[in-house]
């Protein structure tokens, strides 16, 4: 039997890496991966060439630019210009070798920070956006239409997930340029390790926020990639591409800290900075239209953030016995 040929763009980071280990649970997949120093997804030739070369049946676009509030505030131009040439290059290229089915990777921050909770699928350009993630959702916005635009010109099945906050193993634990989950975890196990009595948390604590596991998210790709186009298109029920995936679970931040508070077993206190920003109040994603056709969430917030701390544990671990 003639294997499937997948190609997961951006493989090494939290989203592609979830999917790819899924893909690779079904021996019918051959995924076809390419990292950065093999291919530079922002060079429009080296991405024709690359299509050209492979005998490609799908492609899962999670390869982006992507960080928190001080890093999207600090480094506009480089999320916009990024990510703007990253999907370009390969949507355009997917179309031009034949490849009917993609799968894109958007951000709920593509909805205006002013909107009706739940977000749904129709609130897109319905508003003005967040100002922390202007540049970022615009380029997100740019690849839906994209891929919009490619289905109705020639007949493409290209689709376009909308995910809430994410979170998992292969995150970025960055301080400078993470989301607050990884930010926080790698803030208390810092604080643990290191008998610290403090742990500083960016903002007031009031904002909502809606999380989701990232193996959930691959689930739910790979399932809405697995459905038939009428079936998907009927589902959908807007003008566009685009659906929604999130797990429908709302927490204040505040309510966050004290999770991995507990999680984490530290004992000292907790100062909310509230000189820094807060972002958009509330975001929580409409789910009916997945709901509708058959996916839900499986990975419960806590669960999942336990899941994910432990594994942050064992690489720190790892990596201080290979520093000594």
């Amino acid at each position: 039997m003639k294997k499937k040929i997948v190609f997961v763009a951006g493989h090494n980071g939290m989203v592609g890496s979830a999917i790819c280990r899924s893909l690779q649970k079904d021996p019918s997949n051959e995924v076809l991966l390419a990292s950065r120093s093999q291919l530079d997804l922002t060079n429009q030739e080296k991405v024709a060439k690359f299509f050209h070369r492979n005998n490609i049946d799908e492609v899962y676009l999670a390869a982006a630019k992507v960080g928190g509030i001080h890093a999207n505030h600090s480094f506009p131009a480089d999320f916009i210009y990024q990510n703007l040439m990253i999907q370009t290059n390969i949507i355009h290229s997917a179309n031009d070798v034949d490849i009917d089915k993609l799968l894109f990777l958007g951000s709920s921050c593509i909805y205006p920070a002013e909107t009706s909770q739940p977000m749904s699928e129709n609130a897109l350009l319905s508003g003005s956006l967040e100002s922390t993630n202007r540049a970022y959702a615009i380029a997100k916005i740019a690849g839906l239409e994209l891929c919009n635009s490619f289905n109705k010109q020639y007949n493409r099945d290209y689709r376009c997930v909308m995910p809430t906050n994410l979170y998992g193993e292969n995150d970025n634990f960055n301080l400078t340029t993470s989301h607050v989950i990884p930010a926080l975890i790698a803030k208390f196990h810092h604080a643990v390790s290191t008998n610290q009595d403090e742990v500083i948390v960016w903002g007031s604590g009031k904002p909502m926020r809606e999380f989701l596991h990232v193996e959930d998210l691959a689930d739910a790709c790979i399932y809405l990639m697995n459905l038939k186009k009428n079936i998907f298109n009927k589902g959908i029920k807007n003008d566009h591409c685009h659906i929604n995936v999130g797990s429908g679970e709302e927490v204040s931040i505040s309510e966050l800290v004290k999770i991995l508070t507990d999680i984490s077993r530290f004992e000292g206190r907790i100062v909310f900075d509230e000189s820094m920003p807060d972002g958009t109040k509330r975001k929580l994603l409409n789910l009916e239209a997945i709901h509708g056709l058959g996916w839900k969430s499986k990975i419960p917030l806590e669960s999942g953030l336990r899941k994910t701390y432990e594994w942050y544990q064992k690489q720190s671990f790892s990596k201080q016995e290979n520093l000594n």
